[in-house]
């Protein structure tokens, strides 16, 4: 019952949201265009529910000149691609703000799977095996507050797969304030600390025995 609820539940905080931050929207996306030359927004392909691709958005924190669909850390040197502005807004999290509008349209949720790049097979792969595919993917969620990037894939479909187990008003709850408190400290290990992902990786380790 949750699951229907939640949708127009994510529909109504993200619209509200969008209207009283779009000062803040506005602020940045001069900051942007003065910062650096090109675009405001990034738009990116991602995999969504049931893993049907759509368009990303993002502030642009990158050079245009950024090579396309590949993940920050495996570039050779991420730090020359990343602009003046970019960095505070990577930092704080605020170029995630424009997915509020892919939450309106219904291609995200608040909490839930972090949409996977189109060309990242091993994780999609991997969170099939979890359902981790079979929901709307989130502005942030279990797997972001208990490791972000820092996590391997295995144990990042893991956490992915026992949010999507776990689904409630609660959970979610658990995952916004989380992800606040993320936020704040700046890191990629917070509630839960290591103790979650040594979790995770003992019961991945399991689920291969």
């Amino acid at each position: 019952m949750y699951k229907y609820f939640k949708r127009i539940l994510d529909f109504l905080i993200s619209l509200v949201a969008l209207i009283v931050l779009s000062p803040l929207f506005l602020i940045i996306a001069i900051w942007i265009k003065t910062n650096s030359p090109g675009p405001v927004f990034f738009k990116q392909k991602r995999v969504g529910k049931n893993k049907e691709l759509f368009e990303i958005y993002k502030f642009r924190s990158m050079r245009s000149d950024t090579p396309a669909d590949m993940p920050t850390h495996l570039l050779n040197v991420p730090e020359a691609f990343i602009t003046k502005s970019g960095k505070f807004l990577r930092k704080t999290s605020l170029d995630e703000l424009p997915q509020l509008i892919n939450i309106v349209k219904g291609e995200m949720a608040i909490i839930g799977p972090r949409p996977a790049l189109w060309n990242q097979y091993d994780l999609i792969e991997e969170r099939d095996n979890y359902g981790a595919n079979d929901v709307r993917p989130g502005l942030t969620g279990w797997a972001q507050i208990n490791g972000r990037d820092e996590l391997e894939i295995p144990i990042k479909a893991k956490l992915d797969g026992d949010y999507v187990q776990n689904i409630s008003f609660f959970f979610d709850i658990k995952c916004f304030f989380g992800t606040i408190f993320s936020v704040l400290k700046s890191d990629g290990v917070v509630e839960g600390g290591t103790g979650v992902i040594e979790k995770a990786k003992q019961d991945v380790k399991d689920d291969q025995e």
